[in-house]
């Protein structure tokens, strides 16, 4: 007897066996199953992963688990507390006068602070081979030859590793590389206000380097160690000093970021050799810190990973926080060792749909909630009260819900001939303010919140948002330029104010008063996929109502940072989250001399205003209190009438969580919340299992379907092979 052809059953039984997995549609390696491992996404790549560059939201959500400043906030805590990280103690400053004379706090002749930061001893860096040495004690990799770095593609790809302990020169030697010429901080221009000397050093720095240049050395190492800092001083191994011009209450809070993280020597100059930046070598690539975790891989296009770091020392989860907060299960670990999560892995999510579907299926331990998904995981009570929908409770998930510390704005361009302030002539001045007071009115952010943020943001009515002092509410607080208070609410202006102010700028109807020409606004954007149309027809109708021409110019972040830099920007949307509690990081975004075109501060909008200076200059020493408020209320009053931005709205954070997930608490100061999170990752497998079962009945009818065309051939077949046997 003839055996039945096996290429049919084959067909029909791979059918079948295709779908044996237990998960078809997991996006990670079967291995990775049940690991300790925490998953998210990312959105935008970052663009800095150097302390000393590095200061936007996603780059801090990979720098804070690795990088450890003296300082950190108390995770648990509100108000928001500074406790020690790597500082013995949270350091408290001495007071000297001009001579160096000790003197009290609240002396008239203050003159420095200073500061002395003591660090643990013990604490190690992670394996990396900028450490690495040879049988002789040498360091291995820092005389590399171009050929030496042929098969080097990758950090990992270097065989050997090595460690050292961290010391407090790490520290001083960060705190020089703020004023690196080649390295472009965003916050020279504040510390230069207040470090000692630290001006005058990155003036050297820059003639140093200059030289290096002009001896055929152009991008050579610089070795900060030989160039002495006045103000910062190495005073053993594990103490150094800060020495701080005048009173300058919040430089505390600067010790907590990331700017003041240490960077070894070694690191600086293993990775300023030559043929390194080619590779993507750099320590904007590839940081290197004494935290809990480490960068092992970096393909922002694709995926992130932080690893722990071996060589970490472990930190106890808080014992304490905030009442509610053991009721929450969130002293559970009081005590434990952290971090609890063994690896953490981001994706490259670049649409929201994606980003989401993956959530629900379990593949994303958070998630924020976008406008296309809110009405779908959110339920708002009629008290206005926020709540996960029943099919977000029957999974487990979680709704947290905070008042974030940030604005959102809209801003003009200071040095535009059309809406700044910047110009000689007085009336041009004068035509220009009244512009962008114009632009205020129509710009309704009310609807803006109602549309794309589904209800979730307060309208802003100056910088400063709810939570931070100096912020007022009720009719005291409200921008009059923009609103008028009635029935008890703030209403804004109506659209016959905003024509009124726009015609006496010299714009009736939205034309040029002498030549008739339409006015042309430009507005400069990241926006520029399918899903942004909405958000920018949206600034397109706003100015409509003025009968103002809005041109969008669409860039990719890169490039729209490098525009706002250099100051080519007419207009754009941006935001600001709270580097620390205390209204001068808010106020200082309008401070002159950190104008972001003339000396690469933070003050995008380039805004410049004699008497907010001064007043800035007064504020920004004193402790809260009625004195502090009444220059705050001046100095946001002369805000609202000089308007360099429309004032848009502050945030309300809502992020979506698994039941899997614990030791999770909002925390809008700090961002190394990595170390204190934990896994159930064997429920997360079977909560995967369940949401992700695969439906099998069409595989049926599919293999059905074969084998019935299949029949004709088989039957076909058949009484070949017979009429082949009788013959």
């Amino acid at each position: 007897m003839h055996e039945f052809p096996r290429h049919v059953w084959l067909l029909v039984f791979a059918v079948f066996l295709g779908g044996c997995g237990e998960v078809w549609n997991n996006p990670y390696p079967a291995q990775d199953g049940g690991s300790n491992t925490f998953y998210s996404a990312f959105t935008e790549r970052p663009k800095h992963l150097d302390p000393v560059q590095s200061y936007s939201e996603d780059e801090a959500e990979f720098n804070a688990q690795i990088y450890e400043p003296p300082l950190q906030y108390h995770y648990l805590k509100r108000p928001y507390a500074l406790v020690p990280m790597t500082a013995e103690a949270v350091p408290r400053p001495r007071y000297e006068d001009a001579a160096g004379r000790p003197v009290a706090a609240d002396s008239p002749r203050v003159a420095f602070s200073v500061y002395e930061i003591r660090i643990k001893p013990g604490i190690l860096y992670q394996p990396h081979p900028a450490f690495a040495r040879d049988e002789t004690g040498r360091l291995r990799y820092h005389d590399l030859r171009r050929e030496d770095l042929a098969s080097i593609y990758a950090l990992r790809d270097f065989p050997n590793t090595g460690t050292r302990e961290l010391t407090a020169a790490d520290y001083v030697y960060q705190i020089k590389r703020l004023a690196h010429p080649r390295l472009h901080s965003p916050v020279l221009g504040l510390m230069s206000e207040y470090i000692v000397g630290l001006r005058e050093f990155a003036q050297r720095l820059k003639q140093e380097d200059a030289a290096l240049a002009a001896a055929g050395r152009r991008g050579a190492w610089l070795d900060l160690t030989r160039f002495p800092l006045a103000g910062v001083e190495t005073l053993d191994t594990y103490s150094y000093r800060i020495r701080i011009k005048g009173r300058y209450p919040q430089f505390a809070y600067w010790l907590a970021m990331n700017f003041f993280a240490p960077v070894p020597i070694e690191a600086d100059r293993f990775f300023a050799q030559l043929g390194m930046a080619e590779k993507n070598l750099t320590l904007d690539w590839y940081p290197i810190g004494t935290g809990p975790y480490m960068l092992t891989e970096n393909n922002p296009n694709a995926r992130m990973v932080l690893e722990r770091n071996p060589n970490y020392r472990g930190e106890a989860y808080p014992n304490e926080g905030e009442q509610g907060d053991a009721a929450a299960g969130l002293l559970a670990d009081a005590g434990k060792r952290m971090p609890f999560v063994d690896k953490v892995v981001f994706s490259r999510e670049r649409e929201g749909i994606p980003y989401w579907n993956k959530f629900l299926q379990g593949y994303y331990d958070s998630s924020g909630i976008s406008s296309d998904s809110f009405d779908q995981a959110v339920r708002v009570s009629v008290e206005g009260e926020a709540a996960v929908s029943p099919e977000m409770a029957a999974r487990g998930i979680r709704l947290e819900a905070s008042v974030g510390t940030a604005t959102r704005y809209f801003a003009f361009n200071w040095l535009d001939p059309v809406v700044g302030g910047g110009q000689a002539d007085a009336a041009a001045r004068e035509r220009a303010r009244k512009l962008r007071q114009a632009i205020s009115i129509a710009l309704d952010w009310e609807e803006f919140i109602s549309i794309f943020a589904n209800g979730r943001g307060i309208p802003g009515q100056g910088p400063i948002p709810p939570g931070i002092f100096g912020f007022k509410a009720g009719e005291a607080g409200i921008n009059p330029v923009v609103y008028d208070w009635s029935n008890g609410a703030s209403q804004r202006k109506s659209i016959e104010v905003a024509k009124r102010l726009l015609a006496e700028a010299g714009y009736p109807d939205g034309r040029e008063a002498k030549s008739g020409q339409p006015l042309v606004l430009y507005l400069d954007t990241t926006d520029r996929g399918p899903g942004d149309k909405p958000r920018l027809d949206w600034y397109r109708k706003q100015f409509a109502k003025l009968s103002i021409q809005l041109e969008i110019r669409g860039t990719d972040y890169n490039r729209f940072q490098e525009k706002v830099r250099k100051g080519a920007a007419q207009m754009f949307a941006w935001g600001w989250n709270a580097d620390y509690p205390d209204p001068e990081n808010f106020l200082f975004l309008f401070h002159g001399p950190q104008s972001r075109a003339r000396t690469q501060g933070e003050n995008a909008a380039n805004y410049a205003n004699a008497e907010y200076d001064r007043l800035f200059q007064q504020v920004k020493h004193m402790d809260n209190g009625p004195a502090r408020q009444a220059l705050i209320d001046r100095m946001t009053a002369i805000l609202h009438e000089d308007a360099p931005w429309s004032f848009g709205f502050h945030p309300k954070d809502y992020g979506l969580i698994h039941g899997w997930v614990t030791n999770l608490k909002p925390n809008h100061m700090a961002r190394n919340g990595l170390k204190y999170r934990r896994i159930d990752a064997a429920l997360r497998e079977r909560s995967r299992a369940e949401w992700n079962r695969p439906v099998l009945w069409p595989l049926g009818l599919i293999a059905a379907l074969i084998a019935a065309s299949a029949a004709p051939a088989v039957i076909g077949w058949r009484r070949r092979e017979q009429s082949r046997g009788g013959a």
